[in-house]
């Protein structure tokens, strides 16, 4: 028998901290229903201390997932772990997940404090967690560059205190695998009662060793990875979760552990964490990049044609590729309609947005043949900001490009429920949108990224445009689709303005 291994996704939480990444309530739940059908073990689903809205975000995923743990981040200060406590409190199985800076530089620098109050303070976070909930995890920021024996010291104490999952992280991404995994082997062979709980790792990516320093601490004893999907996170990122379990898998001979995860649900995951973030994924990223599973070779081509296991040790299908299609067209009915999205894990608030939502998929099959899934997670993050708090509305466009001459563009716009016009030229037909767009909004944002995708194959696809903007130290993304690029990034440019427009309490304040 194998051990299991807990696949504890963070993407809610520590991916939500990349740069223009925070997301919405609704938002938030959607990637939470997903990862649930994925299988995933513990959800971390915020920091329910950073905010009121994130609170909120932690509060309503606990109320609606049953099958994985949900879990809140808290510093080691009694505020955050009754903040984290109170989220937690509807959750089937909640968990409290506690962490306080181990490092010198750390504890000297950032803390302020002596090592004997750090292992004061870390003891009491214990006591305070146990009182919502026996699920306890501890976590040593900044294990990576922390004295070993004082990590032997605070996970004694915290695992006394009654903390039931211990967490080594590479916070910094500085570790290299044989030196992570011999600290995993010692701190398991020094600490008493070592085998009463989950040794935990946590890896960022900044060497670009996540997964291997991952993978080898899971061979050094660790039964528990934190991960996210696409290896989103601050910085360089997260160790990616897709890579993670399928390495596990396909390495069945090597690993002396199994997870749980359902890994024909990875592709969807993928997709709709890069739809709601705005991150896209690289071609050549391993699992779930468009070329992942290609071969452009004449020699690979050829031996894959004779036998696929000469250069694929992964069938695609069983990452969940190939099984995008979706056998809607312009004769589908809302029925069958709202049935595909709720198999996605799509579901609109309230019937106007599902009637909205209908409408641009009636408008949509007008133009394309073939619908794909693909199309209507665009057609749902289309829907990011309620009819009640959208400000800006595109009404109809207008765009002149001819060689030789200056692109122009006429965009008609609805701005706080009054009808504007506005003409611009520019660089090219986009540049012209968005200054014609900023002539009516004077938002004095700045475009920090501009970026378009294609959803599906085909000259008939909806392209997917994402705009960064940034203003007072708050960045949004905004997300268009159309098979018009032009019309699809004035949308994208739109919806990023409503979202600065309607203020309010970020989910996840990025400073």
């Amino acid at each position: 028998m194998k051990d299991a291994l807990i696949i504890f996704d963070t993407t809610l939480r520590d991916g939500e901290q990349s740069p223009g990444a925070s997301m919405t309530r609704d938002e938030k739940l959607r990637i939470a229903r997903q990862l649930e059908r994925m299988r995933v073990d513990v959800i971390e689903a915020g920091f329910a201390a950073a905010s009121n809205g994130d609170f909120e975000a932690v509060r309503a995923i606990a109320e609606v997932i049953k099958d994985s743990t949900v879990c809140s981040l808290a510093r080691a200060n009694e505020n955050d772990i009754r903040r984290s406590g109170e989220a937690i409190r509807p959750a089937a199985r909640g968990r409290i997940h506690t962490f306080i800076a181990t490092s010198p530089i750390h504890m000297e620098k950032k803390l302020r404090m002596t090592p004997d109050q750090v292992v004061e303070q870390a003891v009491k976070s214990i006591a305070w967690a146990r009182e919502y909930t026996d699920d306890v995890e501890f976590s040593a920021e900044d294990a990576g560059r922390s004295e070993i024996d004082f990590l032997v010291r605070i996970f004694d104490a915290v695992i006394k205190a009654g903390a039931k999952t211990i967490n080594v992280p590479d916070t910094v991404g500085y570790n290299v695998p044989e030196q992570y995994a011999a600290t995993l082997r010692t701190l398991i062979e020094r600490v008493p009662d070592a085998d009463k709980v989950i040794w935990s790792v946590h890896c960022h990516n900044d060497l670009g060793l996540a997964v291997s320093n991952s993978l080898a601490a899971v061979m050094a004893g660790a039964r528990q990875v934190e991960c996210t999907i696409n290896g989103l996170g601050e910085r360089a990122g997260n160790a990616s979760l897709e890579e993670i379990v399928m390495a596990v898998r396909t390495r069945a001979d090597v690993f002396p552990v199994e997870t749980r995860i359902d890994a024909t649900q990875i592709v969807p995951a993928s997709r709709l964490v890069s739809q709601i973030t705005g991150y896209p994924v690289q071609p050549n990223k391993a699992i779930v990049g468009a070329n992942a599973f290609a071969h452009e070779s004449g020699i690979h081509q050829d031996g894959v044609l004779k036998h696929r296991e000469t250069y694929e040790i992964m069938r695609a299908e069983d990452v969940g590729w190939g099984t995008n299609k979706l056998v809607l067209g312009k004769h589908s009915g809302r029925n069958a309609f709202r049935a595909r999205l709720q198999e996605l894990g799509i579901e609109m608030t309230s019937e106007e947005h599902l009637n909205l939502a209908f409408a641009r998929f009636k408008e949509l099959a007008d133009k394309k043949h073939e619908i794909f899934d693909q199309d209507l997670q665009a057609l749902a993050s289309d829907e990011a900001i309620t009819p009640a708090i959208e400000h800006y509305r595109l009404v109809s466009t207008r765009f002149h490009s001819e060689t030789g001459e200056i692109p122009q563009a006429e965009i008609t716009l609805t701005a706080g429920g009054h009808e504007t016009h506005s003409k611009s030229t520019g660089s090219g037909p986009v540049d012209a949108a968005f200054k014609a767009i900023e002539s009516v909004a004077a938002s004095g944002s700045e475009l920090l990224l501009y970026s378009v995708n294609a959803i599906t194959t085909g000259t008939d696809a909806q392209g997917e445009v994402t705009v960064r903007l940034s203003r007072d130290g708050r960045i949004v993304n905004g997300q268009g689709a159309d098979t018009d690029i032009i019309v699809a990034s004035a949308k994208a440019y739109l919806n990023a303005l409503n979202k600065l427009h309607a203020g309010g309490e970020k989910l996840n304040p990025q400073v």
